[in-house]
């Protein structure tokens, strides 16, 4: 996945809208996006919504109310029986979060008659101070998260910062830091590392630099707030073709030499760690066809 994409619950016309976005992925959205007079429409919609969507198109995943809100069950409840590709779970504190909705989904996926496991779990790894501070704790808690991703707004509001960014745009020490940790949980965890949203819509250039930064870290994805990101943030997420052939290149000269711990490849010597990125890179352009 390289674009995921927010669509609130309670909209019918957003959710229909959404499927024709060239969005990777869609997030069915049960909690910022929705008034709590609204949940249980939003369930109902988004359930049926699962239900219909044409095959081929966007991983749909839901994302839910935090674990310690009165909605979260319900949310789970109404949703899981219809089969979404996973669940973005909101305000993780660690490990322990995961590992709590991984035992709920054990109990839906069953009442649904769904293989146990079946449902995946992205966490939003930074909309607390503890989470912040919990990357760690994400690996080996279950086999069902496969992604960690991070958001400015809720920890502003946490830890009591008047914004995430300075003057010039820029993300401030806190938020950069919870961007590096969240990076390096995904990486030690070994499962995606998905960058935040950009919230300027009308700012073309600045979302396309920041991708392009986030790609360069060692991201993999991005959240967006709108379809128009989509095309920006799937360009930047691709490999180009050059890179491509650099990194089959590479994966060719260690198989040719599969003894040797470096390879020579245009006039520069290669090792190991850089068939290790040649192959994720691989990865990753196989996935985006």
């Amino acid at each position: 996945m390289r674009s995921l994409l927010f669509v609130p619950g309670d909209s019918e016309k957003k959710l229909e809208k959404a499927l024709s976005s060239s969005a990777d992925a869609l997030i069915l959205d049960l909690e910022d996006s929705v008034s709590p007079s609204r949940k249980q429409a939003a369930r109902e919609m988004v359930a049926a919504f699962l239900q219909d969507a044409p095959e081929g198109g966007p991983r749909l995943y839901v994302r839910i109310n935090d674990l310690g809100s009165a909605f979260a069950d319900d949310d789970l409840t109404v949703t899981v029986g219809a089969r979404p590709e996973g669940i973005i779970l909101p305000k993780s504190d660690g490990g322990t979060d995961v590992v709590k909705l991984s035992a709920r989904l054990n109990v839906h996926e069953a009442e649904a008659g769904l293989p146990e496991g079946i449902t995946k779990i992205i966490a939003i790894a930074t909309e607390t101070a503890m989470g912040t501070l919990s990357m760690a704790s994400y690996c080996n808690s279950t086999p069902r998260l496969v992604g960690l991703t991070w958001g400015a707004e809720d920890l502003s509001a946490a830890i009591g910062a008047r914004t995430a960014r300075d003057e010039n745009s820029n993300y401030t020490d806190p938020f950069r830091l919870a961007r590096a940790l969240t990076l390096l949980g995904a990486a030690a965890a070994d499962v995606a590392a998905i960058d935040t949203v950009y919230v300027d819509l009308k700012d073309d250039a600045g979302l396309e630099r920041e991708c392009a930064a986030a790609e360069r870290d060692g991201f993999t994805a991005k959240l967006a707030i709108h379809p128009a990101q989509i095309p920006v943030i799937n360009a930047a997420f691709t490999p180009s073709p050059e890179a491509i052939d650099k990194a089959r290149r590479i994966v060719e000269a260690f198989a040719a030499a599969p003894e040797t711990g470096v390879a020579a490849l245009d006039g520069e010597m290669v090792d190991r760690p850089h068939l290790k990125r040649a192959e994720r890179l691989l990865a990753r352009a196989a996935s985006s066809l």
